[in-house]
């Protein structure tokens, strides 16, 4: 018999026990009765069931042990757990009655009046306690059910599989076909992405949306796919389909942050719960390796968009130069050491509540100020250094995330400022007048008309400037994570999107 042609009796009893479950041991003895339940009738309701037994009998399917239980003469041998799995066993001991090809009733765990009722015969295991809780199928064990569901086909993914030959190196044949970023991968098996999937109840063939630059639909499974590569744990699966979403809205522009020739990419900021959940780092070096969650998050993302939506270097990925956070970019914002507000409540998300936050931006610029004690002097430095994103020419230039570090926190906390308070200062440090951004000025030909002069301009367009809060608690040294999008040109917007389980 083939795994696929699995098959049990129409009529009479079944139980799945394994050896190493305590209850199972336990039992034994009502096994042992029911499986002479036709020479043992004591009542009308007993002479039914054994005559309903006596056709199909009693029939013991083990998981573990095929010599368990030795005094039952009917043990199936089911170690390959093919018949636990279409039985759709849960716990052992498991107690069903069949008849006529049909499950009419079913019990898990010792339960006396239960195992009666399912059995039809009374005055079962007679000295034994009255309830024992059963222990968990191996069929449900992890790698167990996903091999079970491959095995009989079950699995649900739509996705093209690609075989690779038996000498073939799969980290070097995912190199060859294009599949990679540059960096090794995870290859993504059929059970690799079935556990990424139980990261979410979401229907894996829900589609998202059309991914740029190809516009091809993109689906829930796509998305558990590349998050396989990346390196995601399944629950970070979420945050992934969070930044996929504010990717694809057509706010963020993300076929133009792939089609610009400047250095941008998307940057995640996570807020909320989630953060703490999945050990997302929002402290020191939080911008910079060793944090699974922050890597792979931000790389799935970038996976997702080269690998379902054909967005490569040097293809549709025009960047003139680029910029590391290409690879990955992604990194928690640190609210339990803020003062201020979530980045995610600027955009209308209500504290508490888990939200990924989609920024197109590049390399980061540092604000080194360490002699400022007063919000006004720190203020002024934080502005001179927005000053000189994308140009020192060109006003409105970009926007701009402040990353703001704790010990700068410190100062406009202890003054009492407010993130709004903050963003009123640099907007109004950054006016900028025209006679220095006219062609020629300070020796420079970028710039605008002579007609600028005696005006002035704003660095950046309102809602332009971002301000969000992390880092370690050493060192004053803020950054600036410049971006694209004002200018009076179609660019691109923050998007923050909230994660749904």
């Amino acid at each position: 018999m083939s795994a696929l042609e699995v098959s049990w009796p129409a009529d009479g009893l079944i139980a799945v026990v394994k050896r190493d479950c305590p209850t199972c041991e336990l039992t034994v003895p009502v096994l042992a009765q029911l499986a002479q339940l036709a020479h043992s009738v004591h009542s009308a309701q007993a002479a039914q069931a054994a005559q309903s037994t006596a056709q199909g009998g009693l029939t013991v399917y083990t998981q573990d042990d095929p010599g368990f239980p030795a005094s039952i003469a009917g043990r199936v041998d089911d170690t390959d757990l093919s018949v636990s799995h279409r039985l759709g066993i849960e716990i052992v001991p498991t107690l069903i009655r069949r008849v006529a090809g049909q499950e009419v009733s079913r019990t898990y765990g010792w339960d006396r009046a239960e195992w009666e009722r399912v059995s039809g015969v009374p005055g079962l295991g007679a000295g034994l306690p009255a309830m024992r809780p059963g222990c968990g199928a191996m069929n449900l064990e992890p790698g167990a059910r996903e091999d079970l569901l491959i095995r009989f086909g079950e699995t649900g993914l739509t996705a093209r599989s690609v075989a690779f030959g038996d000498d073939e190196d799969e980290i070097e044949a995912i190199y060859e076909r294009g599949w990679s970023d540059g960096l090794p991968v995870v290859p993504p098996t059929q059970k690799r992405v079935m556990r990424m999937l139980a990261g979410t109840t979401r229907d894996p063939q829900e589609v998202l949306g059309l991914c740029p630059p190809n516009l091809v639909p993109l689906t829930i499974e796509k998305v558990a796919i590349n998050a396989v590569m990346a390196g995601c744990k399944p629950e970070y699966l979420p945050v992934v389909l969070a930044a996929v979403e504010a990717a694809l809205d057509p706010a963020f522009a993300m076929h133009g942050v792939l089609a610009t020739t400047m250095f941008v990419s998307p940057v995640l900021v996570v807020n909320g719960p989630i953060r703490r959940q999945i050990s997302m780092n929002a402290r020191g070096n939080a911008l910079g390796q060793g944090n699974r969650a922050n890597a792979t998050i931000g790389r799935a993302l970038q996976l997702v968009i080269r690998n379902v939506g054909g967005g490569r270097p040097q293809e549709v990925d025009r960047a003139t130069l680029g910029n590391p956070g290409k690879y990955t970019y992604c990194f928690a914002e640190d609210e339990e050491g803020s003062c201020w507000e979530p980045l995610s409540c600027d955009f209308g998300v209500a504290r508490g509540v888990s939200a990924v936050t989609v920024f197109a931006g590049f390399g980061l610029q540092g604000i080194v100020d360490q002699k400022s004690r007063t919000p006004q002097s720190l203020a002024r430095s934080m502005a001179e250094s927005l000053k000189a994103v994308h140009s020192v020419k060109l006003a409105p230039a970009c926007d701009a995330m402040v990353v703001v570090c704790p010990e700068h926190e410190r100062t406009f906390r202890q003054a009492g400022w407010s993130k709004a308070r903050l963003l009123e200062e640099l907007y109004g440090l950054c006016e900028i007048p025209g006679d220095e951004l006219v062609v020629g000025a300070k020796g420079i030909d970028e710039g605008y008309r002579p007609s600028e002069v005696g005006s002035t301009r704003n660095k950046f367009r309102p809602g332009g400037l971002l301000i969000v809060r992390a880092g370690g608690g050493a060192g004053m040294f803020s950054g600036i994570i410049g971006g694209w999008s004002g200018g009076g040109f179609a660019g691109s917007l923050p998007v923050t999107r909230e994660v749904k389980s």
